[in-house]
C-alpha cells in the first residue's frame, strides 16, 4: 500500500522511564528526582509547577526551560523532525508537554511575550489534547 503523503508526520512517542516515574510518585521533593534522573521532563515540570504556585515566575521559567530542552533532545532521538503530533495521551510525553506549557506561562509572567506566543503555538500544534488538559477552562 502506498504511503499517504497527506497524512502529515507520524506521532512521536517518547520512551517510558518507569524508574523515574516511580521515583517521582514516591518523592517528597521532585528536585531529588531531577537530580537522579536529569532527563526526566516530568520532574522538571513538577518543579516548575511548585515555583509557579509559590509566585516565582523566574524559577518557574528556569525549571520549565530545562524540562523543555531535555524533552526536545529526547524527541529528536525518537525521530521527531521539528513538527508533528506529540500526543498527550502517551504518558511519557506529558512531562515535555507540561514543561512547554509552563514555559509559556512563565514567559508571559516575565514579559517574554514572543516566546510565550511560540510556546502556545507549539503546544497547540503538537497536542490539542494537552491544551485542553493544561489550560484553565476560561483561557481555552
Amino acid at each position: 500500500m502506498p504511503e499517504n503523503l497527506l497524512a502529515g508526520p507520524p506521532e512521536t512517542l517518547l520512551p517510558a522511564n518507569d524508574a523515574a516515574r516511580d521515583a517521582l510518585a514516591a518523592a517528597a521533593d521532585p528536585a531529588e528526582v531531577a537530580a537522579r534522573f536529569p532527563s526526566y521532563c516530568a520532574a522538571w515540570a513538577e518543579l516548575a509547577e511548585q515555583a509557579l504556585a509559590a509566585g516565582d515566575p523566574v524559577t518557574t521559567y528556569a525549571f520549565a526551560r530545562t524540562g523543555y530542552h531535555r524533552g526536545l533532545d529526547q524527541l529528536r532521538r525518537a525521530g521527531w523532525h521539528g513538527h508533528g503530533p506529540i500526543p498527550w495521551q502517551h504518558e511519557p510525553n506529558q512531562g515535555f508537554l507540561r514543561s512547554l506549557y509552563l514555559l509559556g506561562v512563565a514567559a508571559t509572567a516575565i514579559g517574554e511575550y514572543d516566546e510565550a506566543a511560540r510556546c502556545e503555538e507549539f503546544l497547540a500544534d503538537a497536542s490539542p489534547a494537552a491544551v485542553a488538559a493544561l489550560r484553565p477552562a476560561q483561557e481555552r
